[in-house]
């Protein structure tokens, strides 16, 4: 880490819910713009150095480690609990599943806001102004000192400091010796009034889905908040299993290029092939870019030749009529004679 990057932080998703409101669903695998809740937020926190979900292990969209409150089902509190023991950074992104439009710009916001405010934590409000503590980070040293408190002082302060690099795959730990009992069934609020805590308001990154109204409303808003190509663009990446950043202007502007140029079929067809061009290349943005600048240029000759402008080709009429082989002031046209005069 060099002096101008920022400093590490971990990741614990609260994924281990009963949903009762959703009628017992398993709402984080319940999909929003063709993507499982649970895979949007962990994109979300992609930067993490470690990130943590306290639920049953299940397929995700990258390598997280699986951990379980104990018993299982014991609540926000007992969760956090159990997926703390399990960071080594200083900071802590704390997340629940169910955040439809959590990206990771917020994320980032959330991490500059409690390191410009020095408090316990940062966390976001959502419309009602109402604090949200499962979208929030925490200094985790702050957060084992609260919960210590909670636990009635018998909550083990130490955590899992036996790998400080990234899991290299899914994990699941299941010899937690500190099970954190003495926290089970405690709502959050009793956690977070212990704590000096920084709000941003963000109503729509704090949004959850706890209802299936709230699941219709977030697969509508999808659609309706004016990122609908960055969401479809994600969610093709996440399926794919790729990780590039493209600038989609320059696809959209050669796809049109292409079907005005040449022909409406062209325009998947080109953007496929500047695709796999730059793949060929094993180049990343830039070579997407300059493979789609040379097709759009090509494009481009295509229509001119469709469309010639007067005096635009090399070989096509000059200013005084057509090219060499045709008609001009000193070469009779088809049909014409030859003028007489001195010295024809």
């Amino acid at each position: 880490m060099t002096a101008t990057d920022p400093p590490p932080y971990d990741a614990i998703v609260l994924a281990g819910g009963a949903a009762r409101r959703l009628g017992g669903a398993d709402k984080p695998a319940v999909r929003v713009g063709g993507r499982p809740l649970l895979d949007r937020v962990l994109a979300a926190c992609a930067g993490a150095r470690r990130t943590v979900v306290v639920a049953a292990p299940r397929p995700t969209s990258r390598p997280v480690r699986w951990t379980r409150e104990d018993p299982p089902g014991g609540g926000p509190v007992a969760a956090l609990h159990a997926g703390l023991r399990h960071t080594t950074a200083a900071r802590a992104v704390v997340l629940s599943a169910d955040l439809p439009f959590l990206e990771e710009a917020t994320v980032e916001r959330l991490l500059s806001a409690l390191h410009a405010a020095g408090t316990d934590g940062a966390l976001l409000t959502d419309a009602d102004g109402r604090d949200q503590p499962l979208v929030a980070a925490y200094r985790t040293t702050a957060l084992r000192h609260a919960l210590a408190a909670l636990a009635g002082g018998n909550s083990d302060d130490n955590s899992d400091n036996s790998d400080n690099s990234h899991d290299s795959g899914n994990s699941h730990d299941s010899d937690d010796n500190d099970n954190g009992s003495g926290l089970t069934g405690l709502p959050l609020r009793r956690l977070t009034a212990a704590l000096n805590l920084t709000r941003v308001p963000d109503p729509l990154a704090s949004f959850d889905c706890d209802t299936w109204d709230d699941i219709a409303d977030a697969r509508a808003r999808i659609r309706e908040h004016g990122h609908v190509l960055d969401e479809w663009i994600s969610a093709v990446k996440d399926e794919l299993g790729i990780d590039l950043d493209v600038d989609t202007r320059v696809l959209l502007d050669l796809a049109r290029d292409a079907a005005h140029g040449v022909a409406r079929p062209a325009a998947p067809l080109t953007t496929f092939l500047v695709g796999y061009a730059a793949a060929q290349a094993k180049g990343g943005p830039e070579a997407v870019a300059e493979a789609a600048h040379k097709a759009a240029a090509l494009a481009l000759r295509w229509a001119e030749e469709a469309n010639p402008s007067p005096g635009a080709a090399a070989d096509g009429p000059g200013p005084d009529g057509p090219g060499p082989d045709g008609p001009g002031p000193d070469r009779p046209g088809p049909g014409t004679t030859p003028a007489s005069g001195p010295g024809r």
